[in-house]
């Protein structure tokens, strides 16, 4: 049973940065991508960023380009997001994914999610 485990959210000022990590569990032979999702209050779950698991083809949403940056290890499992500049709309719970697949089957596992906060 592959868990997600994510770590690093907190409370920052506008500006500053935060670097969110998630750790999965057991190994992960077929990966199709990793994921990071946020939803603040009154929103839908909104996806952030995404990397494939093999070619490094990265997706931002529009409105974090050239703040966020996603990255992978492989080796450790793990995902994680830098949160550079970050402003008050960032607020939100963060929850990290991932996307595993073999020939016959196929499984998104999340995170239980970890709060950021941005505030002034």
């Amino acid at each position: 049973q592959v868990q997600l485990v994510e770590s690093g959210g907190g409370t920052e000022q506008p500006g500053e940065s935060l670097r969110l990590s998630c750790v999965a569990s057991g190994r992960l032979f077929s990966v199709y991508a990793w994921n990071w999702y946020r939803q603040a209050p009154g929103n839908e779950r909104e996806l952030v960023a995404t990397i494939d698991g093999r070619d490094d083809i990265i997706n931002y949403a529009d409105n974090v380009k050239g703040r966020f940056a996603i990255s992978r290890d492989n080796a450790k499992n793990s995902v994680y997001l830098q949160m550079n500049s970050l402003k008050p709309d960032d607020t939100a719970v963060y929850y990290c994914s991932v996307e595993e697949y073999m020939d016959d089957t196929y499984e998104e596992y999340w995170g239980q999610g970890t709060q950021v906060t941005v505030s002034s």
